[in-house]
């Protein structure tokens, strides 16, 4: 069994989590609180042990492991390191988001390590930690990698300043358990007999929160949400019920170093420790090693994005090709590198670029020289335009395609190279530029608003093709007073209308902090609000099976175009599913009101090989594993038009469906249409999706 090389900086999330203040106590008790630390036990007034963080992203220590193909029997906690960026509240909605960050070969006879970081936040955006998990591989050594050297945090020679005794429970890992990490080699003691252990050893993790409550309550009592940063080694093992030491130096203002010893042997079990503590930081937006690339930077709203960004830490790639209004002329470097020298000047990192956006080579070149210059893309605005009004009658066909060129497939150019990097990250920020032009309409910007709606439809693929890679695309309509505008817009608003009222917004769309994907945001003069496309709930105008008449949409056009209720629909399978239940006609009922048809999920798949539709299945070769819950697996194989079904797992099924019994059952009555099933999720495909699909021509089963 070799390590997963492929896994190295493969997204992994996002995982979502919800806790209540129940398992924050019953953590505390698994880490050893009692009545003596009454505040981390008891609802009233309860503190969170910020060492709790792990014990709520268990999963992406097993998906970080699983995804690096890990032998099980080897597999141990190596390092830990937890950056605290808010207090842990008592309760919440998280998710997670990460990577495998690399692997190192220690040798054959010493293993590997697996280095995995992720990012935690609530479902409001507000982040809250950064974790940093080393994996030891004990049986994964050899690969023939590089290896890893980190210096030894040093240690004192004096004698600590604190030393903090804790007896662990000789059933405490049956207690810690329950907080999530149900590693067998915690709780069997033939599991632990294989790895080599003479009984099931501690959680290295519960001996780490004995060790962050003994660091609180010696550095600072009391206050659990002081505690900044808290990193360590996990170097032997642990048996349950030996007693421990934890071994506090403090070495600096709001820094100590610390150590937890077997107090029966004195051998070290968790090494390297490294603690910070102090007042809460403002909770301020920053780009602190982050990339930024802005279109159009040289003046305006484009200037005013990528200064701010520079200030809150960014470095800036600034864009401009330096024409004119029209986008005629052969360009200057002079705006971009006056904002380059602004943001030098404040001490920040930027660098000019004079491209054109409205070519393919253009986009590639921009993106490359931000890779040239700093290594990374993470975020990028798409601020880029010129303007050729005209009426529609007089717009010449160079007029509409020169502005559409410039905004619609500019943004296009520069964002196809800049999302394969953030796809390959697994993070990513980007913002559209629309107008209320396109939103809304604008008398002699025919062009214009056509390439500003065609950004929204843009963004509304993106949001979907980058979701699973962390990256969240948005659009803003800006109302600012630029050189487009100059004009146009009456001189007193335009006095109002300063970029500085619009970026906010915008900065926040760039911000880890933002958990939005897929919006679009009015913004100028300090006023935001959404936009949407909000779609009525309409009307069937006719039977199954007949064809409505035009007088039947006169009739009743009132009723089709009120959006009392209406809805801002996710994607374009949502509105469809939508349509097919409003047009499906219900399912019979008997006189007690219970649905006709089958009355258990066995008999559903002992009539699916009758209900079979030999002629439908020419040139299918097709496995369709279903999973029940509550109800078993059944796999169902077609082949050469016949049909065979199963119960059991298939070794290697073409696409594999899960749902809960009650709901299949629904589904299969003709009280829950499939397409609404599947995006409700309450119907989960994985496999090929496309495969699924074929289902309904197969089989007449109503």
């Amino acid at each position: 069994m070799a390590l997963n090389m492929d896994a190295i900086g493969k997204p992994i999330g996002p995982m979502t989590r919800d806790y209540t203040w129940k398992d924050a106590v019953l953590y505390a008790l698994g880490v050893g609180a009692g009545f003596s630390e009454l505040d981390y036990c008891y609802e009233k007034d309860l503190k969170v042990i910020p060492s709790f963080a792990i014990a709520l992203i268990f999963d992406f220590f097993f998906q970080a492991a699983t995804a690096s193909n890990i032998n099980l029997a080897g597999v141990l906690h190596g390092e830990q390191e937890l950056t605290f960026h808010n207090p842990m509240p008592t309760e919440g909605k998280l998710i997670t988001t990460g990577k495998i960050v690399d692997h190192y070969d220690k040798g054959a006879e010493k293993g590997a390590l697996i280095v995995a970081q992720s990012d935690t936040a609530l479902a409001d955006g507000q982040k809250l930690f950064t974790s940093t998990i080393t994996i030891f591989g004990r049986l994964d050594g050899g690969f023939g990698g590089k290896d890893r050297h980190q210096p030894p945090v040093k240690f004192p020679d004096s004698e600590p300043d604190f030393v903090v005794e804790a007896s662990p429970s000789p059933n405490q890992p049956l207690l810690y358990r329950l907080s999530g990490d149900i590693f067998h080699l915690h709780v069997d003691p033939e599991f632990a007999r294989m790895s080599g252990f003479d009984m099931p050893i501690m959680h290295g993790l519960c001996t780490h929160g004995f060790a962050c409550r003994a660091l609180i309550a010696s550095l600072v009592p009391g206050r659990p949400e002081l505690v900044r940063r808290l990193a360590c080694r996990f170097s032997k093992a642990l048996y349950p019920g030996v007693p421990i030491k934890t071994m506090i130096w403090k070495t600096a203002a709001g820094k100590a170093v610390w150590r937890t010893v077997n107090a029966e042997n004195g051998q070290t079990v968790i090494d390297n420790g490294e603690f910070e503590y102090g007042d809460i930081p403002k909770n301020e937006i920053r780009f602190d090693d982050r990339v930024a690339l802005v279109t159009g930077a040289g003046a305006g709203l484009g200037r005013t994005y990528a200064l701010e960004l520079a200030r809150r830490g960014a470095r800036v790639l600034v864009n401009d090709l330096g024409g004119s209004r029209d986008g005629t002329g052969d360009g200057s470097s002079s705006p971009a590198d006056r904002v380059v020298e602004e943001i030098r000047a404040a001490g920040g990192e930027a660098v000019a670029n004079y491209d054109d956006v409205s070519t393919v080579d253009g986009g590639a070149s921009i993106v490359q020289a931000a890779l040239d210059a700093f290594g990374s893309v993470d975020i990028l605005i798409n601020n880029a335009g010129i303007l050729r009004d005209k009426s529609f009658i007089k717009m010449a066909p160079e007029a509409w395609r020169a502005v559409l060129d410039v905004h619609l497939k500019g943004a296009y150019n520069v964002t196809q190279p800049a999302f394969a990097v953030m796809k390959e990250k697994g993070y990513g920020r980007i913002v559209m530029t629309t107008s209320a032009a396109g939103l809304y309409g604008n008398f002699g910007q025919a062009n214009y608003a056509a390439a500003k709606m065609g950004l929204v439809g843009l963004m509304n693929t993106l949001k979907l093709e980058g979701e699973k890679y962390g990256i969240k695309v948005n659009t803003v309509a800006p109302i600012a007073a630029s050189r487009l505008t100059e004009d146009v817009m009456p001189p007193e608003l335009a006095a109002r209308s300063k970029p500085e009222f619009v970026s906010p917004l915008v900065l926040y769309l760039c911000a880890d902090q933002c958990p939005v994907s897929g919006n679009i945001y009015n913004a100028g003069l300090g006023f935001f609000n959404r936009a949407a496309v909000v779609t009525g709930p309409g009307k069937v105008l006719a039977a199954a099976g007949q064809v409505p008449s035009p007088e039947s949409v006169m009739e009743n056009l009132e009723a089709l175009a009120d959006l009392t209720g209406g809805r801002v629909y996710p994607d374009l399978t949502a509105q469809v599913s939508d349509v097919l239940t409003a047009c499906q006609k219900p399912a019979a009922t008997s006189p007690a009101g219970e649905s006709q048809g089958f009355s258990s999920v066995s008999a559903v798949f002992d009539a699916m090989p009758g209900a079979f539709v030999a002629d439908a299945a020419a040139g299918v070769n097709a496995v369709f594993q279903y999973v029940i819950a509550g109800a078993g697996e059944w796999h169902c194989a077609i082949t050469d038009g016949t049909c065979t079904v199963l119960e059991g797992i298939h070794d290697s099924p073409s696409c594999t469906l899960k749902m809960a019994d009650t709901d299949f059952l629904k589904m299969m009555n003709g009280q829950l249409p499939p397409m609404q099933a599947y995006t409700s999720g309450k119907l989960k495909i994985n496999g090929d999706i496309m495969k699924s699909q074929l289902i309904e021509k197969l089989f007449k089963l109503n």
